[in-house]
């Protein structure tokens, strides 16, 4: 019974697959077996620092405010507010008596996933990646190498929110940490990494929790922290439970006939695997595609510009490229691209479709971004006319044209990429956090 389900799992599948004209390959299904395993005591322990403010400067923003499980791992707006800003989400905006400072300048990603190996890149401009010819394995921004090697890329990354000062930091003269980050002393036993480490040392219930994992005797260290983070977020935000995942496995119903239409499309017309391939749909590349920018940039060169892939690897080639994100639970994780420039779907494979004619058209006030002095929101800004003419001069696609039922099918594709569990988080926010100070409000609108 079973060797003739599998014969009939793989005809149906082949069957598929020689019916795409210039088709790339379909992925393997994807199995728990793809994550690394970690004790559950240490995936509690990364929750628990995850939701914590304990791990920002001025103790009001932990990393669950920018990437939090009712909000799909992320925070549903375009650019949001880190340090300074209050509330959660949509609703999250400064405060008349302190106004937040600016706009964390991108988008911020979705984290489904990136506990798997093959995340070996990570942030928009992959400033983060596995590197054999790093000492500690991993290549790291200036004046932020590691320590100590980590077990995984996603432990690297967590590492840099803690001491950016508009995400988690704060200013100088705020508090220790971010008095260190503007000295330069992010590392070493005078550095905010060390002293965010003493913070939870000095927590006795953080302490003991510790103890089972590096031993009673032994200091925690920053990076058991986000190696505990890692572990946390590998364990949460594991998507794999999807419709294709369903089809991919051998139930052909488990998709419905739009959807197949559009994998079809994917997979073969529309071109979208080229760069969106293997089991979570990103070839970890970097690719320019003219998504339009908005809000304050990365500083680099003109007012509001970001170039991007450029700025770590100082190459003119990658000017405007940012990495390809993976596509699971999209259709429930907009906005979209680097900046968030774009809140539907729809719109974003039009502009791939026709990158410039799109970029030229975009509107950036139509976006609307949480108020920096109080409650509301203020329209988005673009950068000047000859920056947006840079951008798209270093288009990189191509592809032909898709008629409106054709996009209408590939948006159902992209449902079917929806996991319904893991975007709500598999344990979702403790009641509390051993530092006892309070969680972020899930007010949402």
């Amino acid at each position: 019974m079973i060797a003739v389900m599998h014969k009939w799992v793989t005809v149906g599948i082949l069957s598929l697959q020689a019916s795409l004209s210039q088709a790339a390959e379909l992925p393997e299904p994807v199995t728990h077996s793809a994550f690394p395993e970690f004790p559950f005591s240490t995936v509690l322990l990364g929750r628990d620092l995850f939701y914590d403010p304990i791990l920002s400067g001025n103790r009001n923003i932990a990393c669950a405010t920018c990437h939090h499980a009712v909000m799909g791992s992320g925070d549903r707006v375009a650019l949001g507010l880190g340090e300074g800003g209050i509330g959660l989400g949509r609703v999250r905006s400064g405060r008349a008596t302190a106004p937040a400072r600016a706009h964390v300048p991108r988008h911020a990603p979705t984290l489904f996933n990136q506990g798997a190996p093959e995340f070996d890149t990570l942030f928009h401009d992959g400033r983060v990646a596995r590197d054999a010819t790093e000492r500690m394995g991993h290549a790291m921004p200036e004046g932020h190498a590691l320590e100590r090697p980590v077990p995984m890329t996603l432990a690297a990354q967590a590492l840099l929110p803690m001491v950016a000062p508009g995400e988690m930091a704060g200013d100088p003269g705020e508090n220790e940490i971010a008095d260190a980050v503007a000295r330069g002393a992010i590392r070493g036993l005078a550095g905010a990494w060390q002293m965010l480490a003493a913070r939870i040392e000095a927590i006795p219930e953080y302490r003991r929790r510790f103890d089972a994992i590096i031993g009673p005797h032994e200091p925690i260290h920053v990076t058991d922290i986000s190696t505990a983070l890692a572990a946390f977020i590998s364990y949460e935000f594991r998507s794999i439970d999807s419709p294709f995942d369903a089809w991919l496995s051998g139930r052909q119903h488990a998709l419905t006939p739009p959807q197949k239409r559009g994998v079809t499309l994917f997979y073969g017309k529309a071109q979208c695997s080229t760069c969106h391939s293997g089991p979570f749909q990103t070839d970890h590349g970097f690719h320019a595609i003219a998504m339009p920018q908005i809000g304050p940039g990365k500083g680099h060169g003109a007012p509001g510009a970001d170039h991007g892939r450029a700025a770590v690897t100082g190459n003119p080639g990658d000017l405007y490229r940012f990495r390809t994100p993976s596509l699971r639970n999209v259709a429930l994780t907009a906005p979209y691209g680097h900046a968030g420039a774009y809140a539907t779907l729809d719109a974003v494979i039009r502009h791939h479709l026709d990158p410039a004619v799109s970029l030229a058209r975009f509107d950036p006030e139509t976006v609307r971004l949480p108020a920096l002095d109080g409650p509301g929101t203020l329209p988005a800004t673009g950068p000047d006319a000859a920056e947006i003419a840079r951008i798209a001069s270093a288009i990189q696609i191509d592809l032909p044209p898709l008629t409106d039922a054709e996009i209408a099918d590939l948006i159902a594709f992209l449902d079917a990429l929806s996991d319904p569990g893991a975007v709500i988080g598999r344990l979702g926010a403790p009641a509390r956090v051993p530092s006892g100070l309070p969680l972020d409000l899930l007010t949402l609108n």
